[in-house]
């Protein structure tokens, strides 16, 4: 199982652990989507930033 993930919000103004977590996660511009694999570490980068982005399923 893999996971869409979209930055639906600017992390401008936010901790700077946050913004890491973002560039971290391949997400550099609004409304950009990556696809990354559905594991512990990724899980846990998504809940840091759960008010910024928003996530999907895929197979």
């Amino acid at each position: 199982m893999k996971l869409k993930i979209k930055l639906v919000k600017s992390p401008i103004g936010y901790a700077q652990n946050q913004k890491d977590t973002v560039k971290a996660l391949g997400l550099r511009k609004m409304n950009q989507e990556v696809v990354r694999p559905d594991n512990a570490p990724i899980r846990g980068m998504i809940f840091t930033v759960k008010h910024l982005v928003s996530v999907e399923e895929v197979k």
